[in-house]
């Protein structure tokens, strides 16, 4: 995700707050104190284990807690270059248009073409998982990276084209350029002598792009609103696009999501024939779209091709096993900006995805299949992700979670209400969760489960529109610029939590914010330094410790992104220790682990973004080549040491 000061940017620049928002009706609540002074108060504590209200406990400081952090915090300002701590390494994997294949020419900023783009690395990395190879083998050295290309930038993509007027004047080349950098990409890499590398001969690398063909799966498939011209029945896609977060499925698949599409369309909206459908997923009128890809791609005109829009903000299976397998869009797991789709297990074995919806009084959803996992046979799990029940979050203001079933002639998901099948559920899911009153949230990001203890923890990177009668206990502060942290704990079964419950326990982990400003009413630990504060949460990840990694999405009062380490428990819970800083104008994203720790790889997004062109870019990352753009990279960390992160 991107900066969201609107009044900074170019015209061009994407910005994905800035479009218009839909006030959910305000929800009552008790005060902010209630639910951070109570059931927060590990924030300053030391030596006091971590406690459920339903009985799941981690074992108290001294007693299995996870590692400290044993690395000098770097200095909290951003400059050309990026920063770590001394005593730790940094490798550029991969950048934007490396080779993934045997003759495959090298990147060529002056001779850019979208075949080649097929075959290259693509743009603006986000999502980020390492898979052991062997599939199972837990193996730290040798692996498949996946990796989601976001959105394009065709001002620093391309040399003479200008952030202002950039959808008119880009060319139909640049144009399938710039689809052919979206999507996915997956790449085998090998650890040899300290350092990665990517095997372009590997018969797993494969490119996934906005024109791949695609299977629609579950029950939108076939609904009368997904059918095209080019696709009558509903059931096949060209392409996915907007992919930000992602997931991994207990059976090693990839779950890539849209985060968003109507940055990608042009029309008029007050022709379409659903237009309020349209308006709740933030469409607008527009002749040519953010990056004018309908100028030569009629389905991408909503006027020509009306339903094409409903073909993404889907959730799509991806298997990296298999490059010849087809990916899938989950219909299942429901219509929305999704910005991450990440799994756990229910007591019983069924597998569990949490969702959460990237705008401003959206909404936290959860995902449980009917069958549970089988973990001995991959393919007896293929499907599993199109049958099982999706549900939207309500916190209360007792401290607890309910998940709400969104299933079709239940509640008010009726025939009265516009609601004919479980397909028009899974279409309209932002406007069946309204029906449900569950709780408008500011902003949901990062959404994980902690591997140790089973905790769900929730980024909330903020809602400057929230007004003081719309502030509820799990969305505590008006004008909430900075964003928060939430904690959600399931009970347990037989000493395992259990994700698959139909109510969880919540508290605030972390209002973000300046702890020297008292307007911003900041809650981290007491001995957090001047640069261990952060702002906008947003990608989170844990590493095998069971410690959790924040990177952030502002970029803030301080002009800056990070990357910062976080205890969730014991004596340090809530004290973030600020370890990376990108380049300027960029964003770190998606830290993702080897199984025993040793290396972090780390998505770098869209550097030197602000510019209007090549020309007035502030950073030449990585290469700092003349004649070089910068370039978003997936970069390695590791310690000189050799030792665990």
């Amino acid at each position: 995700m991107k900066d969201t000061d609107v009044s900074r940017w170019p015209a061009f620049v994407r910005n994905d707050k800035g479009g218009r928002v839909t006030a959910r009706p305000p929800q009552s609540g008790q005060p902010l104190s209630v639910l951070i002074d109570r059931r927060s108060l590990m924030i300053s504590a030391a030596a006091v284990g971590l406690t459920g209200a339903n009985g799941f406990v981690r074992a108290a400081a001294g007693d299995g807690d996870p590692p400290p952090f044993a690395f000098e915090e770097v200095d909290a300002f951003a400059t050309a270059h990026d920063r770590l701590p001394a005593g730790y390494t940094r490798q550029v994997v991969i950048r934007w248009g490396d080779p993934l294949f045997v003759e495959t020419p090298a990147f060529d900023v002056a001779a850019q073409t979208p075949d080649k783009a097929r075959r290259q690395f693509g743009y603006n990395n986000d999502y980020t998982a390492f898979l052991p190879l062997p599939f199972g083998s837990g193996r730290s050295d040798h692996g498949l990276l996946a990796i989601n290309h976001e959105y394009p930038l065709p001002q620093l993509m391309f040399p003479g084209l200008n952030a202002d007027g950039a959808a008119e004047a880009i060319s139909r080349e640049q144009v399938d350029i710039c689809m052919a950098s979206c999507g996915l990409s997956i790449l085998e890499v090998s650890k040899r002598d300290g350092e990665w590398k990517v095997d372009t001969a590997s018969g797993h690398n494969r490119r996934i792009t906005a024109e791949t063909p695609m299977r629609i799966s579950g029950p939108a498939a076939g609904h009368q609103k997904l059918r095209t011209h080019a696709d009558p029945n509903g059931t096949r896609v060209l392409g996915t696009h907007d992919n930000c977060n992602g997931g991994l499925t207990p059976w090693g698949t990839i779950l890539t999501c849209e985060e968003g599409s109507a940055d990608f369309f042009a029309g008029r909206l007050d022709r379409h024939p659903d237009r309020a459908h349209m308006e709740r997923n933030h469409y607008e009128s527009t002749p040519y779209g953010r990056y004018g890809w309908a100028r030569f791609h009629d389905r991408f005109n909503f006027d020509l091709e009306p339903n094409e829009p409903n073909r993404f903000e889907w959730v799509v299976e991806i298997d990296p096993f298999d490059p010849g397998a087809s990916p899938v869009k989950r219909t299942a797991l429901g219509r929305f900006a999704h910005e991450g789709a990440h799994c756990a297990l229910a007591a019983d074995g069924r597998v569990v995805v949490y969702l959460g919806d990237d705008w401003e009084y959206e909404y936290c959803y959860r995902f449980v299949s009917d069958r549970p996992v089988n973990p001995t046979d991959r393919a007896a799990n293929r499907d599993l992700l199109d049958h099982g029940t999706l549900s939207v979050a309500r916190f209360d203001a007792d401290g607890t979670v309910a998940w709400l079933p969104l299933i079709w002639n239940h509640g008010r998901l009726t025939v009265e209400n516009g609601f004919t099948s479980q397909a028009d559920v899974a279409l309209y899911t932002r406007r069946a969760a309204d029906l449900m009153n569950a709780t408008p949230m500011d902003s949901p990001e990062g959404f994980e489960p902690d591997p140790v203890t089973g905790h769900v923890f929730i980024a909330l990177t903020g809602n400057e529109d929230r007004k003081v009668d719309e502030v509820n206990p799990a969305n505590p502060r008006p004008a909430n610029k900075h964003g928060h942290i939430l904690e959600m704990m399931p009970p347990t079964v037989n000493g395992k939590p259990d994700h698959g419950a139909d109510r969880f326990d919540w508290r605030v982990l972390l209002l973000c914010g300046d702890p020297a400003n008292p307007a911003d009413r900041a809650t981290f630990h007491p001995a957090t330094s001047k640069n261990g504060w952060f702002v906008e949460p947003d990608n989170i990840g844990f590493d095998p410790a069971g410690r959790l990694w924040v990177c952030s999405d502002g970029p803030g009062p301080r002009n800056l992104d990070g990357l910062w380490a976080l205890h969730v428990t014991g004596p340090d819970r809530g004290r973030p220790h600020l370890f990376y800083v990108p380049p300027l104008q960029a964003e770190s994203c998606s830290p993702a682990f080897t199984p025993d720790g040793t290396t972090m790889f780390l998505s770098i997004q869209h550097p030197g973004e602000r510019a209007m062109n090549l020309s007035a870019v502030v950073t030449g990352w990585p290469d700092f080549v003349a004649g070089t753009p910068p370039r978003p990279a997936v970069i390695a960390i590791q310690r000189m040491d050799e030792g665990a992160i």
